[in-house]
Parts: structure tokens; C-alpha cells; sequence
């Protein structure tokens, strides 16, 4: 079995949305659609897909660009009634964020001396970690067409790496009663943050793939104590070390585990395939450059200094 192709890469054509960098998007959908609306197929909703994720796009230019689409889809909702939704799959160097309700008594270190970036941002949680290896999904998506429940959104989250993490690598996650993210045993391997506005999601989550966790050590992550923080290259090598994984059938994980770009491109296709399951998705394929996002992130620093 090759698990790098798990995926297929051919994907049908999206005709409701023409591709560009997400400038004047609303402007340009001129159209008009009965129920369900055109951003339905086949009983699938249709959802742009952004995969970035061999890129390490940095967080302020990915945060930016999910607030400008956040505005192009109320604009849509506004005008015609839908939007598509959209998935953005990727990696950041490495940065630390604060939540909603982040303090600096998670932090073990001067925050103006802070060893990378830090930022506050408006989603919900506590101070995190993203890195290298580490996949990051950004859903921005109408939950109005979804189901109008944060308690179930974030559950369904959860869901998707509970199953990418038992159907492709036989690790049996969990969640914890009374905390957000995806565990196993006692270590945290994914973390959700979200924001919500007139029901169009952002933020999303971090699933550690091949991650250095050292980072972690320097805040308490999403301010839980007397816990640790785990990735999936951790838990296979902890698990080859204790077992044999050829004579469970996993000679493909045993060789790829130690494949840095590999395990990631599994995990990414895992994600995609079981995200577009759990939310009822087809995708339509999407392509931007990182110089092109950077591109747009320095146009809008400079029409918002020119307004303020």
C-alpha cells in the first residue's frame, strides 16, 4: 500500500468561483441560485481548498489573509444568501499565539525577550505553540449550513484527528472532560482554537506531525498544568520501540516514521480526505503562492495605514 497516494489528486472542477487572491472576491460572484445553493453538489457542499501544506507560511500573513476571507464571505451571505466554504492547509515557523483569554502566566519567559513572535489574537484558548511540522487547518466555513452549534463544531474537529490518528496510524486518541483538544494518554496532540463571526468560522487547529516540542516547555500550553504536549512522530517510535510493528502490519509506517516530509504528506492526506467526510465536503482545488499572500498582506498594511 502507498500510503503517500491515499488521496486522489485530481479533484472536479469548482465553476462558481473563479481563482484569485481573494481581492474584491465578493465583487466579482455576480449570480443569483435557488435551494440549495450553487455552492452545493451533488448533496456535498463545495469547499475551496488552499493546500499549503509543504509551505511555512508566517502566522501574520496567514491570520490576515483568513480575516479578509472571513469579510468576502459575509459580503456573499449579504448579498446572495450562501458563500462556499473554504479549507487552508499549512505550516508556520515558529511563533507563539495567546488566546482570548491567554495571560502572561503561561509564558516561562520575558515576553520582551520572547525567543519568536508573539501574538494575541481573537480565538478562543490559551497560549500555543506552531512550528515546523506541525499541520495547521484554518476551516472557514458557513456554519449555517453546517449545523449553528459551537459545542458540535468543535467536537466535529476533534473527530477528524481522532480518526486521521486511529485509521491511518492505529493510535487510539481521546478527548479529556472539561478540555479542548485531542489526547493520548496523557499527552496533548492537537490543539483547537477557533473565532466565530456571524457564523463563519476561522482559526482552526494544530496537530503535531514531526514537531520539535521543545518550544512547548517554554509556556504553559493552552494553559494546562501537569500535562504534556506529544506528536505523532513520538507516539510511532515510542511504539516501534516497544513492539514489532512488521508483525502488526504497519511495514509502511515503520519505514516512513522516520521520513520527516513523508509522515507529513500521510497526515495531510489523511485530514483532507476524512475532514471533507465528517463536514459532507467537495473540494475544489485552489492554488496561491506564498510571495502572492505576501503580496497582499503588505497591500492591505499599507491601505490601512493610509486610513488610519
Amino acid at each position: 500500500m502507498n500510503l503517500l497516494n491515499t488521496v486522489p489528486s485530481s479533484a472536479p472542477p469548482c465553476p462558481y468561483l473563479p481563482l484569485r487572491t481573494h481581492s474584491n472576491l465578493s465583487k466579482s460572484l455576480q449570480f443569483s441560485y435557488p435551494k440549495p445553493s450553487k455552492f452545493t453538489s451533488y448533496g456535498a457542499r463545495l469547499c475551496e481548498l488552499f493546500d499549503l501544506h509543504q509551505e511555512q507560511v508566517p502566522y501574520e500573513v496567514a491570520w490576515s489573509w483568513q480575516k479578509d476571507i472571513v469579510k468576502e464571505k459575509k459580503a456573499q451571505l449579504e448579498n446572495e444568501g450562501d458563500c462556499s466554504d473554504t479549507l487552508i492547509v499549512l505550516q508556520h515557523p515558529s511563533v507563539y499565539t495567546l488566546g482570548t483569554a491567554s495571560t502572561k502566566d503561561n509564558l516561562n519567559f520575558n515576553i520582551n525577550n520572547a525567543p519568536f513572535n508573539v501574538y494575541r489574537t481573537e480565538r478562543g484558548g490559551e497560549v500555543t505553540y506552531h512550528g515546523p511540522g506541525q499541520l495547521v487547518l484554518y476551516p472557514i466555513i458557513n456554519l449555517r449550513r453546517h449545523k449553528m452549534d459551537l459545542h458540535w463544531y468543535l467536537r466535529t474537529l476533534e473527530e477528524l484527528v481522532i480518526r486521521v490518528l486511529s485509521l491511518t496510524f492505529s493510535i487510539q486518541a481521546s478527548r479529556v472532560e472539561g478540555l479542548t483538544g485531542v489526547w493520548v494518554g496523557n499527552e496533548k496532540v492537537a490543539a483547537v482554537g477557533i473565532r466565530v463571526s456571524h457564523w463563519i468560522t476561522y482559526h482552526g487547529l494544530a496537530l503535531n506531525v514531526t514537531t520539535d516540542l521543545t518550544p512547548f516547555k517554554w509556556i504553559i500550553p493552552c494553559g494546562i498544568r501537569n500535562r504534556e504536549v506529544g506528536s505523532i512522530k513520538g507516539l510511532l517510535l515510542r511504539e516501534a520501540q516497544s513492539s514489532n510493528m512488521a508483525a502488526n502490519g504497519t511495514n509502511d509506517l515503520h519505514s516512513i516514521m522516520h521520513d520527516d516530509g513523508g509522515l507529513i504528506g500521510i497526515t495531510r492526506n489523511s485530514l483532507i480526505e476524512e475532514f471533507s467526510k465528517v463536514f459532507q465536503l467537495e473540494y475544489c482545488h485552489r492554488t496561491i503562492s506564498v510571495p502572492m499572500l505576501y503580496e497582499r498582506n503588505q497591500s492591505d498594511i499599507v491601505t490601512e495605514t493610509q486610513q488610519s
